[in-house]
Protein backbone atom coordinates (compact mmCIF):
# COMPACT_ATOMS: atom_id res chain seq x y z
CA UNK A 1 0.00 0.00 0.00
CA UNK A 2 1.29 3.42 -0.86
CA UNK A 3 -0.28 6.82 -0.50
CA UNK A 4 0.98 10.13 -1.74
CA UNK A 5 0.27 13.55 -0.23
CA UNK A 6 0.83 16.64 -2.31
CA UNK A 7 0.58 20.09 -0.84
CA UNK A 8 2.29 23.44 -0.85
CA UNK A 9 5.33 21.89 0.83
CA UNK A 10 5.82 19.30 -1.95
CA UNK A 11 4.59 15.97 -0.75
CA UNK A 12 5.19 12.74 1.15
CA UNK A 13 5.16 9.09 0.18
CA UNK A 14 3.63 6.64 2.66
CA UNK A 15 5.49 3.36 2.18
CA UNK A 16 6.71 0.53 4.39
CA UNK A 17 6.83 -3.27 4.19
CA UNK A 18 4.59 -3.28 7.27
CA UNK A 19 1.80 -1.73 5.16
CA UNK A 20 1.92 -4.63 2.64
CA UNK A 21 -1.10 -6.86 2.11
CA UNK A 22 -3.53 -4.41 3.70
CA UNK A 23 -7.28 -4.68 3.22
CA UNK A 24 -9.51 -1.59 3.32
CA UNK A 25 -9.50 -1.40 7.13
CA UNK A 26 -5.70 -1.42 7.44
CA UNK A 27 -5.27 0.87 4.42
CA UNK A 28 -7.66 3.47 5.82
CA UNK A 29 -5.92 3.26 9.20
CA UNK A 30 -2.49 3.89 7.64
CA UNK A 31 -3.75 6.80 5.55
CA UNK A 32 -5.55 8.37 8.51
CA UNK A 33 -2.38 8.25 10.66
CA UNK A 34 -0.42 9.99 7.88
CA UNK A 35 -3.12 12.64 7.47
CA UNK A 36 -3.06 13.27 11.23
CA UNK A 37 0.71 13.78 11.01
CA UNK A 38 0.28 16.29 8.17
CA UNK A 39 -2.07 18.22 10.41
CA UNK A 40 -4.22 21.07 9.17
CA UNK A 41 -6.08 20.64 5.89
CA UNK A 42 -9.30 21.83 4.32
CA UNK A 43 -10.09 19.09 1.86
CA UNK A 44 -8.92 15.56 1.09
CA UNK A 45 -9.57 14.29 -2.43
CA UNK A 46 -9.26 10.60 -3.26
CA UNK A 47 -10.43 8.21 -5.92
CA UNK A 48 -13.73 6.43 -5.44
CA UNK A 49 -12.19 2.97 -5.46
CA UNK A 50 -9.16 0.93 -6.40
CA UNK A 51 -9.28 -1.67 -9.14
CA UNK A 52 -7.96 -4.51 -6.99
CA UNK A 53 -10.69 -4.78 -4.35
CA UNK A 54 -13.20 -2.55 -6.11
CA UNK A 55 -15.03 -1.90 -2.82
CA UNK A 56 -15.06 1.93 -2.55
CA UNK A 57 -14.53 1.64 1.21
CA UNK A 58 -11.16 3.31 1.89
CA UNK A 59 -12.24 6.95 1.44
CA UNK A 60 -15.30 6.67 3.69
CA UNK A 61 -13.30 4.72 6.29
CA UNK A 62 -10.59 7.41 6.34
CA UNK A 63 -13.28 10.08 6.81
CA UNK A 64 -14.80 8.09 9.67
CA UNK A 65 -11.44 7.59 11.40
CA UNK A 66 -10.70 11.32 11.15
CA UNK A 67 -14.23 12.40 12.12
CA UNK A 68 -14.68 14.25 8.81
CA UNK A 69 -17.67 15.05 6.67
CA UNK A 70 -17.54 13.15 3.41
CA UNK A 71 -19.09 13.28 -0.03
CA UNK A 72 -18.78 10.24 -2.30
CA UNK A 73 -19.26 9.79 -6.06
CA UNK A 74 -18.14 13.36 -6.79
CA UNK A 75 -18.15 14.44 -10.44
CA UNK A 76 -17.34 18.13 -10.07
CA UNK A 77 -16.52 20.74 -7.44
CA UNK A 78 -18.96 23.55 -8.11
CA UNK A 79 -17.94 26.02 -5.41
CA UNK A 80 -15.56 26.20 -2.47
CA UNK A 81 -14.92 28.91 0.09
CA UNK A 82 -13.19 28.99 3.47
CA UNK A 83 -16.14 27.30 5.21
CA UNK A 84 -17.72 24.84 2.77
CA UNK A 85 -17.56 22.94 -0.50
CA UNK A 86 -20.42 22.37 -2.96
CA UNK A 87 -20.17 19.46 -5.38
CA UNK A 88 -22.12 17.66 -8.07
CA UNK A 89 -22.36 13.94 -7.41
CA UNK A 90 -23.76 11.06 -9.41
CA UNK A 91 -26.36 8.87 -7.76
CA UNK A 92 -28.59 6.09 -9.03
CA UNK A 93 -31.12 7.71 -11.32
CA UNK A 94 -29.51 11.13 -11.56
CA UNK A 95 -27.29 13.84 -10.21
CA UNK A 96 -27.49 15.84 -7.00
CA UNK A 97 -25.80 18.93 -5.61
CA UNK A 98 -24.39 18.59 -2.10
CA UNK A 99 -22.85 21.19 0.21
CA UNK A 100 -20.68 20.18 3.16
CA UNK A 101 -18.71 22.13 5.77
CA UNK A 102 -14.92 22.01 5.71
CA UNK A 103 -12.81 20.09 6.49
CA UNK A 104 -14.21 17.41 4.20
CA UNK A 105 -13.16 14.27 2.34
CA UNK A 106 -14.29 13.74 -1.27
CA UNK A 107 -14.12 10.55 -3.31
CA UNK A 108 -14.17 11.23 -7.03
CA UNK A 109 -15.59 9.04 -9.80
CA UNK A 110 -13.39 7.94 -12.68
CA UNK A 111 -15.93 9.54 -15.01
CA UNK A 112 -15.17 13.02 -13.63
CA UNK A 113 -13.38 15.52 -15.83
CA UNK A 114 -9.61 15.00 -15.99
CA UNK A 115 -7.33 17.15 -13.85
CA UNK A 116 -6.04 20.32 -15.41
CA UNK A 117 -2.63 20.01 -17.08
CA UNK A 118 0.35 20.56 -14.80
CA UNK A 119 2.09 23.91 -14.81
CA UNK A 120 5.38 23.22 -16.63
CA UNK A 121 7.33 25.87 -14.72
CA UNK A 122 6.23 24.52 -11.33
CA UNK A 123 6.85 20.95 -12.48
CA UNK A 124 10.40 21.76 -13.64
CA UNK A 125 11.04 23.52 -10.33
CA UNK A 126 10.32 20.24 -8.54
CA UNK A 127 12.10 17.89 -10.95
CA UNK A 128 14.92 17.26 -8.47
CA UNK A 129 12.64 17.21 -5.43
CA UNK A 130 13.25 14.19 -3.23
CA UNK A 131 9.87 13.02 -1.91
CA UNK A 132 10.21 12.10 1.77
CA UNK A 133 9.11 8.51 2.47
CA UNK A 134 7.12 7.96 5.66
CA UNK A 135 7.10 4.58 7.39
CA UNK A 136 4.88 3.07 10.08
CA UNK A 137 7.14 4.62 12.72
CA UNK A 138 7.12 8.05 11.03
CA UNK A 139 3.32 8.32 11.21
CA UNK A 140 3.17 6.77 14.69
CA UNK A 141 0.99 3.89 13.47
CA UNK A 142 0.42 0.71 15.45
CA UNK A 143 2.08 -2.09 13.40
CA UNK A 144 -0.61 -4.51 14.61
CA UNK A 145 -3.23 -2.41 12.75
CA UNK A 146 -1.21 -2.22 9.51
CA UNK A 147 -0.76 -4.58 6.58
CA UNK A 148 -1.78 -8.22 6.88
CA UNK A 149 -1.78 -8.17 10.68
CA UNK A 150 -4.33 -5.34 10.70
CA UNK A 151 -6.51 -6.88 7.99
CA UNK A 152 -9.43 -9.04 9.13
CA UNK A 153 -10.24 -9.87 5.49
CA UNK A 154 -8.89 -13.30 4.61
CA UNK A 155 -8.94 -14.74 1.08
CA UNK A 156 -9.97 -18.38 1.30
CA UNK A 157 -9.64 -19.37 -2.34
CA UNK A 158 -8.86 -17.82 -5.70
CA UNK A 159 -10.04 -19.47 -8.89
CA UNK A 160 -9.27 -18.56 -12.45
CA UNK A 161 -12.07 -19.26 -14.85
CA UNK A 162 -11.08 -19.75 -18.45
CA UNK A 163 -13.88 -20.07 -20.97
CA UNK A 164 -13.26 -22.35 -23.87
CA UNK A 165 -14.44 -21.40 -27.34
CA UNK A 166 -16.89 -24.33 -27.30
CA UNK A 167 -18.57 -22.80 -24.23
CA UNK A 168 -19.47 -19.59 -25.99
CA UNK A 169 -22.62 -18.89 -27.94
CA UNK A 170 -23.50 -16.06 -30.26
CA UNK A 171 -26.86 -14.41 -30.29
CA UNK A 172 -27.98 -11.84 -32.79
CA UNK A 173 -29.81 -8.61 -32.05
CA UNK A 174 -33.15 -9.85 -33.40
CA UNK A 175 -36.20 -10.46 -31.23
CA UNK A 176 -36.06 -14.24 -31.77
CA UNK A 177 -32.41 -14.42 -30.69
CA UNK A 178 -33.06 -12.32 -27.58
CA UNK A 179 -36.06 -14.49 -26.69
CA UNK A 180 -33.90 -17.62 -27.08
CA UNK A 181 -31.23 -16.15 -24.79
CA UNK A 182 -33.78 -15.25 -22.11
CA UNK A 183 -35.33 -18.72 -22.32
CA UNK A 184 -31.91 -20.39 -21.95
CA UNK A 185 -31.03 -18.22 -18.96
CA UNK A 186 -34.37 -19.03 -17.30
CA UNK A 187 -34.04 -22.79 -17.97
CA UNK A 188 -30.54 -22.76 -16.43
CA UNK A 189 -31.89 -20.79 -13.40
CA UNK A 190 -29.53 -17.89 -14.09
CA UNK A 191 -32.50 -15.53 -14.09
CA UNK A 192 -35.79 -16.18 -12.35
Amino acid sequence: MEGVYRGADGGYLLTDRLFAGADTLATSYALSTAIRKIGKFDIIIGGRQAIDGDTAQVGPQVAEKLGLNQITYVEEILEMDSKSVTVKRVITGGVETVKAPLPCLLTVNGSAAPCRPRNARLLMGRKNYDVPAWTVADVNADPAKCGLSGSPTKVKKIENIVFQAKESKRFGAGDADIAALIEELAVNHIIG
